[in-house]
């Protein structure tokens, strides 16, 4: 039999600075054991995340200025790596992990998640394969691309005591307008990377809708997992509200 998991679906609220801190909030109380292990899957707004080491370089207002300019809310994620983007088409899908010591387990989460993302986009027709395409945006190992060209999704992990926190964005559609708000964010962060790199779930099937791709992801999760309806409680809401500042990135930054 399947594990339980526990499954918020459309748990990306709008204001992108508390829909990270939800993320921080669900983390934490899975680690206390106040919640069993929860997912979400959903589909964010316009968001341009940046890292911790984003946030100490000298070109990170600029940056800053560039993704707003462009449209997009910035905040900083809970997660490491560097600068990366929603582009309003793309899925979210996240796990909280309750592990007394999680650090032991890091690759066995990261490559549980990207084998998760590379059997739904296979199961849409996607040549997807798991590893860093060179040169692309927010470098990971177990990012997922297309055919070893297009990044299609990237990973990141957090861990804190008695837990972790694994998230994963999959761009479903619209390469071309994430590559124009990237530009200029790597640009003034003054880091090298190679634009045609960035990829959609679309441009390798063609009509592919985000609500398709979305569907294809809660398929792969249900073949792994007894999915448990849940929404998001108020307990998590209130800490949310708290742990929003660690995230919200200032008008005048």
């Amino acid at each position: 039999m399947n594990p339980t998991l526990r499954l918020v679906r459309d748990g990306c609220p709008q204001d992108a600075a508390f829909g990270t801190a939800v993320s921080g909030a669900i983390l934490q109380r899975v680690a206390a054991g106040e919640l069993p292990e929860t997912a979400r899957l959903g589909r964010p707004g316009r968001i341009v995340t940046f890292g911790r080491r984003d946030a100490v370089t000298s070109g990170y207002p600029a940056a800053i200025g560039a993704a707003r300019a462009a449209g997009y809310e910035v905040v900083e994620r809970i997660a490491g790596g560097r600068a990366a983007a929603y582009n309003g088409r793309a899925i979210n899908l996240s796990r909280a992990h309750r592990d007394p010591s999680p650090a032991g387990a890091t690759r066995a989460r990261f490559a549980e998640m990207a084998e998760l993302i590379r059997a739904a986009l296979a199961a849409l027709g996607v040549d997807a394969r798991i590893g860093e395409v060179p040169g692309e945006y927010c470098p990971g190992a177990f990012s997922v691309n297309a055919g070893g060209r297009l990044k299609l999704a990237g990973i990141g992990q957090r861990l804190i005591k008695g837990g972790a926190h694994v998230g994963c964005v999959i761009v479903a559609a619209g390469s071309e307008e994430l590559r124009e708000v990237l530009i200029p964010v790597y640009e003034a962060l003054a880091i090298e990377w190679n634009p045609a790199t960035v990829g959609c779930v679309e441009d390798e099937v063609p009509g592919v809708t985000p609500a398709e791709v979305e569907e294809a992801i809660l398929a792969a999760l249900a073949e792994r997992f007894e999915l448990a309806d849940a929404e998001l409680d108020p307990q998590t809401l209130a800490l949310a509200k708290q742990l929003e500042p660690r995230h919200r990135v200032g008008k005048d930054a």
